[in-house]
């Protein structure tokens, strides 16, 4: 698949749509693979790669709904487009619950999807980074020693009267092992206090509450 910031890619079991399609976004200079089908799209697709994926609603074996709502699961960068012919209200509603940037119908004006998957691109590439950012975060914490990970978790608890003698009671461990512990975490972590340590965690997680620590 193309490395492209450019990068579309359709999944319509219409033929005729797939290659109309990809011969007037080709044409406006995007980068287009089409597939017929969900499957052979994820059987292509490497999970990684920020794009626009304008996606039939419509589809036999798994629908655009299902394909989205498994991308979703996996974290994947990209920003969906839907496209229908027969798609409606409460299909509609629960493709833009889940994230989709629209939920055009056929037949629509190739100018509202061009608008669309621009939008869609703009979503995707913020989409690489904040999932580029929170590896590069986690990479941090997995440095950290079980004892460590144990103790942040407790600083975390309750970060506004957490001290190490009470660490250090919880744990039957001495308090300066503690403070010991506490440096080597800031160190770990590149930070310099427990406000950051919060921060940290806060970015990590984003909106799941359970992501690690």
């Amino acid at each position: 698949m193309g490395d492209s910031n450019q990068m579309i890619f359709i999944v319509d079991d219409d033929q005729d749509i797939r290659t109309s399609l990809t011969r007037a976004l080709t044409q406006r200079g995007f980068e287009v693979e089409a597939f017929a089908s969900g499957r052979e799209f994820l059987a292509a697709y490497d999970g990684e790669q920020a794009a626009c994926l304008v996606l039939d609603h419509g589809m036999p074996g798994m629908s655009g709904l299902e394909l989205q709502a498994l991308l979703n699961g996996q974290g994947s960068p990209l920003a969906v487009v839907f496209i229908t012919g027969h798609g409606g209200v409460p299909e509609s509603v629960q493709a833009m619950k889940a994230g989709a940037v629209d939920f055009l119908e056929k037949p629509f004006r190739q100018s509202v999807l061009i608008e669309r998957i621009e939008t869609a691109l703009e979503i995707a590439s913020a989409k690489r980074c904040a999932l580029e950012m929170r590896r590069a975060l986690q990479a941090r914490f997995n440095r950290l020693t079980a004892r460590e990970e144990e103790i942040v978790k407790r600083m975390l608890a309750n970060p506004a009267e957490v001290s190490s003698k009470e660490i250090a009671n919880s744990l039957g461990i001495s308090p300066r092992t503690v403070d010991h512990h506490r440096a080597r975490i800031l160190e770990k972590l590149e930070i310099r206090s427990l406000v950051e340590l919060v921060d940290l965690v806060s970015k990590l997680r984003g909106d799941s509450a359970s992501a690690p620590l």
